[in-house]
C-alpha cells in the first residue's frame, strides 16, 4: 500500500469559488457610472483566473445576480464555448475571459427595463450557487475533499423583506462548511456582515472602486486556513438585530412568535405568519398591600 503523503493529500483538495456579481442597474455605483461596471468585470475575470492559477484542481463558478433573474457567466450551462490560445494566454484563462461578457452581454440586452429601482435578488442567488456547490460536491469523485467558499460583490442597498432567505442560506451554509466572503462596493450591509460572522467568512466595504483588483487578491484570494496567518483589515462589529415581519425593518427590541418564531416590531393578538391566536396581555394584578402589624 502507498503511504499517503502531504503531496498527495493537497492533490485531493479541490477548492471551488462561486463569485456572485451584482450587475442590477439601479445600484448607486453602476447608475452613477456606467463605466464601473466594466472595471468590476474586468477585476473579477483578473480575480477568477489568479483562483484558478493557484492549483489545477481549482474550480471557479461565476454568476450574475439582476433585478428579473439569477444567471451562470461561467461555467456555460450546456456546451462550452470554443477557445484558441491567444498571444500566448493560457485556454483556461481565455475561456473564462471570454464566456464571462459574451454571457454578461446577453443577459443586458435582453433584460427588462426598468422605470423605477428595483431591489437586486441577492438571496436567491447565493441560494442558487449553494446549490451548485452541493451538487458539486454530491458529484465529486471517492476520496476527493471540496472545500468551497462563496464571493459577493454586490453595490446594492439589502432588502429586509428577503431576510429569511438570508437567514436560511447563511445557516445552511454554516452546515455545508461553506464559507460566506462579502465585499460591499456601496453602503455598509449589517444582513450580510452577519452572514460572513456565521461562516467564519470576511467581510470588507470599499468606499471607492480603485484599487479594487488589488483589494479582492489581498482579503479574498487566500483560502480562509491561510488568512489566520495574514495581516488583513481588522473585523468590524456586527450588527444583530433582526428584522420585523410586518414593515422589514430592523429592530432592537421585539414580540416572537412562540410557534414559528416570527418577529414583529408591535404586538399583534394575530400572528401574519403562522395564523396562530395569542391572548391580549392585560394590565399586570397588583399585589396586595402587607398590613403592618401592630
Amino acid at each position: 500500500m502507498k503511504k499517503s503523503t502531504p503531496e498527495n493529500q493537497d492533490r485531493n483538495i479541490v477548492n471551488l469559488l462561486a463569485i456572485l456579481v451584482d450587475t442590477n442597474p439601479s445600484q448607486r455605483v453602476i447608475r452613477q457610472n456606467p463605466g464601473h461596471l466594466t472595471q468590476i468585470l474586468d477585476a473579477i475575470i483578473a480575480f477568477g483566473n489568479a483562483h484558478l492559477m493557484q492549483k489545477a484542481q481549482n474550480k471557479l463558478a461565476v454568476l450574475s445576480c439582476h433585478h428579473h433573474a439569477t444567471d451562470f457567466l461561467y461555467p456555460m450551462p450546456g456546451k462550452q464555448l470554443e477557445v484558441r490560445q491567444i498571444d500566448g494566454q493560457y485556454e483556461a484563462f481565455s475561456l473564462v475571459e471570454k464566456t464571462v461578457k459574451q454571457r454578461l452581454s446577453h443577459i443586458i440586452c435582453n433584460a427588462p427595463k426598468l422605470n423605477q429601482s428595483a431591489e437586486s435578488l441577492l438571496a436567491g442567488s447565493l441560494s442558487m450557487a449553494l446549490c451548485y456547490i452541493a451538487r458539486v460536491q454530491r458529484n465529486a469523485l471517492a476520496g476527493t475533499k471540496i472545500q468551497s467558499r462563496i464571493l459577493v460583490l454586490t453595490g446594492s442597498n439589502e432588502c429586509a423583506s428577503q431576510y429569511m432567505t438570508y437567514m436560511n442560506v447563511f445557516f445552511t451554509a454554516q452546515k455545508l462548511g461553506v464559507v460566506l466572503d462579502v465585499c460591499a462596493l456601496d453602503k455598509s450591509l449589517s444582513l450580510l456582515q452577519q452572514g460572513c460572522d456565521i461562516t467564519g467568512g470576511q467581510y470588507l466595504r470599499l468606499t471607492q472602486l480603485d484599487g479594487l483588483l488589488q483589494y479582492l487578491l489581498w482579503v479574498f484570494l487566500p483560502d480562509p486556513s491561510m488568512r489566520q496567518k495574514l495581516v488583513l483589515p481588522p473585523p468590524a462589529k456586527v450588527d444583530y438585530r433582526a428584522a420585523c415581519f410586518c414593515h422589514r425593518e430592523l429592530i432592537d427590541i421585539g414580540y416572537v412568535c412562540s410557534v414559528c418564531l416570527s418577529i414583529f416590531c408591535k404586538f399583534s393578538p394575530i400572528c401574519t405568519t403562522c395564523h396562530t391566536v395569542f391572548k391580549v396581555p392585560g394590565p399586570l394584578p397588583s399585589r396586595p398591600k402587607k398590613k403592618k402589624k401592630t
